[in-house]
């Protein structure tokens, strides 16, 4: 053993160099060290009132009393929470079958899943650029090698794939397809059949991550690439009640080929055994209580009021030196700066001004992006709003010439 005051050399593994962490996550603890007002337009989460926690609270008194509510459950996911969701999507654009359905601990869990199953070190997944970083470092967390695909006001641009490629096929295409994070852009019908399209030429699996399609407050719904895929084993369906109900709860789902079910349960037992079984009762309570769709009734419409109120602030203090995204549903606008100013400098002025944000280079494995920034106005209402992009506006003319 070595003595006192001896450094000893750990010994990691390889793939310690691919553990990046999250600029996005990091940002709540920093918030929480701030002691003054800050307008939060950084984490992509409902905003506290929006959680239906009285509803939970009531369904916890009557489910949670009981001993076996707190067992280990299935690996696949607890019965009634599998036959509530089951229910839930019957009719939808996700509707599916119980072979195909596997319980995870949020929609991370479902990105880990995938590249535990299917990603090697050095093979290539194509991520969109801009994208959830989250979902990128896990890829590189397993070895693999990012591309990175631009993305406008359609979606990933599709058509962009095979000059990018080259000779090269990628292992994995990861999309957000619909109000994508960050950009909010939502890929557009015939991008969606282009891609399913390519990905069959290549045999590249596709990672249909869709958090925030069930949050559309504006425009017509399109079929997810789960429909379109028609039961193609190459679509990997990664969804979550994180942004639709609470993401405290932890708890998603895979949609995928039933020949791969056995795999996900093994993987996942090598993981948490489980999903959160708790959390899993809650929710099966508010499906069967017949709570959804007047919740996302509710949130839609103040998503599309915080939404109008976020782009008129904009307009009013942004005009001049600034474009942005509309998105018609989700939590997100995305701005790109046109006065040279980098949004990495500008995050503690802001920060010291009273509002939050995350920087654009967040969003891109390359640190791409420095003259753009998100804005989440989901968790922010409008009055705070108007108020969080007024001082956004003054820390950002303390960085002009």
């Amino acid at each position: 053993m070595p003595g006192a005051g001896t450094t000893q050399r750990l010994p990691y593994a390889g793939r310690v160099a691919g553990l990046v962490g999250s600029v996005i996550d990091s940002s709540t603890s920093l918030l929480h060290k701030q002691t003054h007002d800050i307008v939060r337009f950084a984490m992509g989460s409902p905003a506290a009132e929006a959680v239906p926690s009285t509803i939970l609270a009531a369904i916890a008194a009557e489910q949670l009393n009981r001993p076996d509510a707190y067992d280990y459950a299935a690996t696949e996911g607890d019965p009634p929470l599998h036959d509530a969701l089951l229910e839930m999507l019957r009719g939808t654009s996700d509707e599916t079958t119980a072979d195909r359905l596997t319980i995870t601990a949020g929609g991370m869990q479902g990105l880990d899943l995938f590249c535990k199953i299917f990603v090697d070190p050095g093979d290539l997944a194509v991520v969109e650029s801009p994208t959830y970083t989250n979902g990128s470092a896990t890829a590189l967390s397993y070895g693999a090698e990012l591309l990175e695909a631009p993305v406008d006001d359609n979606g990933m641009i599709v058509d962009d794939l095979p000059r990018l490629l080259g000779d090269r096929r990628p292992k994995a295409i990861y999309t957000i397809p619909t109000f994508q994070n960050p950009s909010g852009a939502t890929l557009s019908l015939e991008r969606r059949h282009r891609l399913l399209e390519l990905a069959r030429s290549w045999g590249s699996m596709v990672i249909d991550d869709d958090p925030y399609g069930l949050l559309r407050f504006a425009g017509d719904p399109l079929p997810t690439l789960r429909e379109l895929g028609a039961g193609d084993p190459l679509v990997f369906a990664v969804r979550t009640f994180s942004k639709i109900i609470a993401p405290g709860l932890r708890v998603g789902w895979v949609d995928t080929d039933p020949e791969l079910q056995p795999l996900l349960i093994n993987a996942k037992q090598a993981m948490d055994t489980c999903t959160n079984l708790p959390a899993q009762r809650l929710l099966a309570g508010f499906l069967t209580g017949g709570h959804l769709e007047d919740h996302l009734v509710t949130q839609r419409l103040e998503y599309k009021r915080r939404k109008d109120a976020m782009y008129s602030a904009l307009q009013e203090h942004f005009g001049d030196i600034a474009r942005w995204t509309d998105p018609e549903g989700g939590f997100f606008l995305w701005v790109t700066l046109e006065n040279g100013v980098n949004t990495a400098d500008l995050f503690e002025i802001a920060l010291a001004e009273g509002v939050a944000f995350i920087p654009g280079p967040a969003f891109s494995p390359t640190g791409r992006f420095t003259d753009a920034l998100r804005l989440c106005f989901a968790s922010t209402p409008p009055d705070r709003i108007h108020e969080g992009v007024a001082r956004l506006r003054r820390a950002a003319d303390k960085l002009l010439p």
